[in-house]
C-alpha cells in the first residue's frame, strides 16, 4: 500500500510514525480491506485501532478536565468530555487535519462522496489516536495530548459560548444518576436506507421503559435524539 501524501500527514500531526504500517492501518476503511480481500490480499481495516483510540482519547480528555477544573464536580466533568469527545468534535478535528484526503477507501465509498462523512471521519480520528499510541513511543500520551489539546480547548470555548450542540444522552444520563436505582439503556429498533445512506430508530429505555425515540443518519444522532425526547418527557427541556 503506498500513499505519497502520509509524510505530509505526519508534518500536520507534528509526529513522525516509527513503524508507517500503524498509520496506514488507521487510514484503511473497512470497505478498501474488503475490496483487496477479494482480490486475494490481505490488509487489515482501521476497526480494531478505532477501538483502541476511542479508550485513549476518554482516558485524555478524562484527566484533562479533572486538572483543568479542580473545583468541577463528577456530572459537569462528564457533560465537559462529552463535548470535547462527541461525533461532532471528533469529525471536527480530522477535518482540520485533512484526514479525509489520506483515507483508503474502496470504489463504492468513494462514489459516495465518503471521505466528508462525519461519522468516518471521527472513526479514522479515533483510529488514528490509537495507531499513535501504538507506535510505542515512551511519550505517546503526552505526545497524543499535545495533539488534541488545541482541538479540546477550542471546542469547549465554542460550547461555552453556546456554539456547541447540547449533548443530551449525557443530560439524561446525568438526571438518571441521581435516581440511583434506573438503569438506561438504548436499543437499534430500526434502520433503512443503503449501507452509504442509512438512516437508524433508536428507543431509550428506562429499565424495560420506553422513554424516548429517535431517528438520524447514525446510531449516535438517534441516541441524541431519543435522549432528548425523553428529557421533554421527563420535563428537563
Amino acid at each position: 500500500m503506498q500513499n505519497l501524501n502520509l509524510f505530509e500527514l505526519e508534518a500536520k500531526l507534528g509526529y513522525k510514525f516509527k513503524n508507517i504500517q500503524y498509520l496506514e492501518t488507521a487510514l484503511t476503511h473497512s470497505s478498501y480491506s474488503n475490496e483487496l480481500k477479494l482480490k486475494g490480499k490481505i490488509v487489515e481495516c482501521n476497526e480494531r485501532l478505532e477501538f483502541l483510540g476511542d479508550s485513549v482519547l476518554s482516558i485524555i480528555a478524562a484527566n484533562y478536565l479533572f486538572n483543568k477544573y479542580p473545583q468541577s464536580p463528577e456530572g459537569e466533568l462528564t457533560r465537559r468530555r462529552a463535548v470535547i469527545v462527541c461525533r461532532d468534535a471528533l469529525s471536527l478535528y480530522a477535518k482540520s487535519l485533512n484526514l479525509g484526503d489520506f483515507l483508503f477507501l474502496g470504489n463504492g465509498e468513494e462514489k459516495n462522496n465518503a471521505r466528508e462523512r462525519k461519522s468516518l471521519l471521527e472513526n479514522t480520528f479515533e483510529a488514528l489516536i490509537g495507531s499513535i499510541y501504538l507506535d510505542g513511543d515512551p511519550d505517546r500520551m503526552e505526545i497524543i495530548f499535545n495533539l488534541v489539546h488545541p482541538f479540546f480547548e477550542a471546542e469547549l470555548l465554542a460550547w461555552e459560548q453556546g456554539k456547541v450542540v447540547k449533548d443530551y444522552k449525557s443530560e439524561l444520563q446525568q438526571m438518571i444518576q441521581q435516581s440511583g436505582v434506573d438503569t438506561l439503556s438504548y436499543a437499534i429498533v430500526g434502520s433503512s436506507g443503503p449501507d452509504h445512506e442509512k438512516t437508524f430508530e433508536v428507543e431509550a429505555r428506562l429499565n424495560s421503559n420506553i422513554v424516548g425515540r429517535g431517528v438520524g443518519k447514525t446510531k449516535r444522532e438517534a441516541e441524541q435524539n431519543a435522549a432528548k425526547e425523553a428529557l421533554a418527557l421527563f420535563g428537563e427541556i
